[in-house]
């Protein structure tokens, strides 16, 4: 039998463990306070939200080009040392850009379901959307490279105008990003290509935003100074026409190669990471030039030399037929694509696909 005084022993043994409980269910719950509200605090949507970053610090980050926290995610610490950053405290700041937005390592596996992600742009051509493997990645370059005339401007006419499509029809719902350096772009052209594909032309024009690019350096500064607009107006697609036209130009002679090449490798080391960080379709076009001295195979070559070639993710050499509007398509590289060919038009409609007829047409000649 228990005595009084062991019954009180237990109803105090019993209030001990409910309030130890009671404590272990408070602690947890505030640490999971703690947690969540630490998460969403790593949601950093401007640059003065990040730790170490203060409006003076700010404002020469911005000088710098960098304007949003998905650009400074992408940032190398040699590339923020002019804002008077320190190494240590530059590496902090990039790290938690980074971790606001979320990269980080993967397994294979998880990137495959990501990949099941990657958004795709047509091209208005079903032939050339198929060369493509179902049309232009986001988050990759495409580089479209061919002699004069061959239509390389008109097939980013037609993407500025496909990419605010639908979804459904084979657009990505954005807008488009035009930087022009051989001042080939053409507002008429655009109001054509969107008639045909029943849009409102004013629409089309108003969500594309243009700049014009006067030296290689003045390239790279909108390049540089992109991210704000490109977050701003839910851009898309990101074109440079053509890559290499003010660097061929200004950089002239086997002693200047070196600096050209360095300049074009930052330049497009940059178009990929805006892509990256804002899941975009880069496109750039390249001019070529004729070797004479060789004998086998195309004499026809994009300029940039390794560089270019490594940092495009997928080259497409586009050239012209004997007659008519009919182009010829020939998939160079691509991380994972065969190589082969498509023929495709260009029309007052824009990019389109060639008929059963006209393909015999063009077989008999």
């Amino acid at each position: 039998m228990f005595t009084l005084t062991d019954l009180s022993k237990i109803k105090h043994s019993f209030s001990s463990l409910h309030l130890n409980i009671a404590k272990n269910i408070c602690f947890w719950k505030s640490m999971t306070e703690k947690i969540e509200t630490e998460t969403k605090k790593a949601r950093y949507e401007y640059l003065e939200d990040l730790p170490g970053i203060g409006p003076a610090t700010a404002q020469k980050l911005k000088e710098l080009g960098f304007h949003t926290v998905e650009s400074l995610a992408m940032a190398t610490v040699h590339e923020l040392e002019p804002a008077g950053i320190s190494e240590k405290k530059a590496l902090a700041i990039i790290n938690a850009a980074r971790s606001s937005i979320g990269i980080a390592f993967i397994r294979a596996d998880e990137l495959h379901k990501m990949r099941q992600n990657v958004l795709r742009l047509t091209t208005g051509s079903k032939a050339l959307d198929g060369l493509l493997g179902g049309g232009l990645e986001t988050q990759t370059i495409t580089e479209f490279y061919g002699e004069y005339g061959s239509g390389k401007s008109q097939i980013c006419h037609q993407l500025c105008v496909n990419v605010q499509l639908p979804p459904e029809r084979g657009g990505l719902n954005g807008a488009a990003l035009y930087i022009d350096t051989e001042n080939t772009f053409r507002t008429e052209r655009i109001v054509q290509m969107a008639k045909h594909l029943n849009l409102d032309p004013e629409k089309i024009v108003k969500n594309i935003i243009y700049a014009e690019a006067y030296t290689s350096d003045h390239q790279m500064f909108l390049l540089e100074n992109a991210d704000e607009v490109i977050k701003e107006n839910n851009v898309k697609l990101i074109i440079i026409d053509s890559l290499t036209a003010h660097f061929r130009s200004e950089y002239i002679g086997r002693e200047m190669l070196a600096s050209r090449q360095q300049k074009i490798n930052k330049h497009m080391h940059k178009l990929i990471r805006l892509a990256r960080a804002f899941n975009a379709v880069a496109v750039v076009t390249n001019q070529v030039m004729a070797k004479p001295d060789m004998f086998f195979g195309d004499a026809i070559s994009p300029i940039g030399g390794h560089i270019v070639g490594h940092t495009s993710h997928t080259r497409v050499y586009v050239r012209k037929t004997a007659h008519g509007p009919i182009r010829i398509a020939r998939l160079v590289s691509s991380p994972y694509l065969p190589e082969g060919e498509e023929i495709f038009k260009i029309t007052e409609n824009g990019i389109e696909d060639v008929s059963e007829d006209e393909k015999t047409k063009s077989s008999g000649r």
